[in-house]
C-alpha cells in the first residue's frame, strides 16, 4: 500500500457515551475524505497513562493517511473524558470504552462497518486484545509493544511486594472511607532531574520520561498520576488468558527488537503463541525499544508499513 502524508489528513472532534459519561475522541480523516463513500475504519488504543493527543494521534494521523477513519479517544476518567473519580485505570472499563467506540462508528454513514478493525499500543494492546475477545466487530487487532498490564505490576508492584502492596491497597481504601483524600502515585517520574534524585537509571524509564515528560509530546491533560485505588482493578487482570479460546480474528504483533525493562518482547510473543488465528504475523522492528515505537520516525515507519499491509489485506480487501 503507498504511504502518504500524515499532515494531508484532518481531524474532527466527536464523542460517545459509555454507560453515562461522555468519552471525549478524535476522528483522523483520509485526505480527500469524502462523507459519501464508505472508508474501513479502525479504533486506536491508547497506553495508560496517555492522551488522545500523544501517541494514538502519532499512529492515527498515519493510519488515516493509508485511507483509514481512525477513532483515537481519552479513556473514562481521563484527559477530556467523564469520570470521577479522575485519573482511575481500570481494566473493564477500558475494555467497554473500546466497545462503545465500536458503537459510535457503526452510526456514522461513511464508516463500512464489516471493515473496522483495532490497533492497541503498550497497555492499551492488553486492553484492545481483552476488548476484542467478545467484540468480533472487529475483523483485524493490531499491537505494538502489548504489555499485559495486570502481568506487569504483579511482577513490579509499586511497593515493590505484591502482598505489601495489597494491604496498602486496603489501608488506602479505609481512610478514603473515613474521608480523607485519594492517594494518586505518578506513573513516571515528573522529570528527569527527579529521577535522578531518585536513583533511576533504568532506560525505559528515562525513554518514557523523555516522551511524556520533556518533550514536544508532552500533553497538560496527560496528568501522570494514577489513582493508586486502580491497583485494586489492576492487580486481578489478565489480558491474554482467554486468547486461545476467543481471539480468532486475524493478528498483527509488533515488537520492538530491544527487549528492555517493559516486558513488551516477551509479551508479544506470548500473545503471538496463544492465538489461534489462522492469519497471523509477528513482526520485529530492529532496533527499537519500547517508547521508540511510539515517536521515533525511524521506527514508527516500518510498524505503520506492516500495519498497513496488514490491514489491507484484511480490511481494504474485506
Amino acid at each position: 500500500m503507498p504511504m502518504s502524508d500524515p499532515a494531508a489528513t484532518s481531524v474532527r472532534s466527536t464523542s460517545f457515551g459509555n454507560r453515562g459519561l461522555r468519552l471525549s475522541a478524535d476522528l483522523h480523516l483520509p485526505a480527500g475524505f469524502d462523507e459519501r463513500a464508505q472508508w474501513p475504519a479502525l479504533v486506536l488504543a491508547t497506553p495508560g497513562s496517555s492522551v488522545k493527543e500523544q501517541v494514538s494521534a502519532i499512529y492515527g494521523s498515519r493510519m488515516a493517511a493509508l485511507g483509514f477513519v481512525a477513532l483515537t479517544f481519552d479513556p473514562a476518567f481521563q484527559g477530556e473524558s467523564d469520570g470521577i473519580p479522575r485519573d482511575l485505570e481500570d481494566p473493564a472499563t477500558r475494555a467497554e470504552d473500546i466497545r462503545c467506540a465500536v458503537d459510535h462508528l457503526v452510526t456514522l454513514p461513511f464508516v463500512d462497518e464489516d471493515r473496522i478493525g483495532l490497533l492497541g499500543i503498550c497497555a492499551g494492546s492488553g486492553y484492545a486484545i481483552h476488548a476484542a475477545l467478545t467484540e468480533h466487530r472487529f475483523r483485524a487487532i493490531g499491537t505494538v509493544v502489548a504489555i499485559d498490564i495486570g502481568s506487569t505490576f504483579r511482577k513490579t508492584p509499586p511497593s515493590g511486594d505484591l502482598f505489601d502492596t495489597l494491604r496498602q491497597l486496603g489501608h488506602a481504601r479505609t481512610a478514603e472511607a473515613r474521608g480523607a483524600g485519594a492517594r494518586r502515585d505518578p506513573w513516571i517520574p515528573d522529570s528527569l532531574a527527579a529521577a535522578a534524585e531518585a536513583g533511576i537509571t533504568d532506560h525505559e524509564v528515562l525513554e518514557a520520561i523523555r516522551f511524556y515528560r520533556e518533550s514536544a509530546h508532552r500533553h497538560p491533560r496527560s496528568t501522570n498520576r494514577l489513582l493508586f485505588r486502580s491497583y485494586s482493578h489492576l492487580l486481578a487482570f489478565d489480558a491474554f488468558h482467554l486468547v486461545p479460546q476467543l481471539l480468532v480474528q486475524p493478528l498483527q504483533v509488533i515488537v520492538g527488537g530491544k527487549p528492555g525493562s517493559t516486558g513488551q518482547y516477551a509479551a508479544g510473543q506470548r500473545l503471538f503463541d496463544l492465538s489461534p488465528a489462522r492469519h497471523k504475523d509477528l513482526f520485529v522492528v530492529d532496533g527499537a525499544g519500547h517508547y521508540d515505537l511510539y515517536h521515533r520516525p525511524e521506527h514508527v515507519g516500518p510498524a505503520v508499513a506492516r500495519l498497513a499491509g496488514f490491514y489491507a489485506r484484511h480490511l481494504m480487501d474485506a
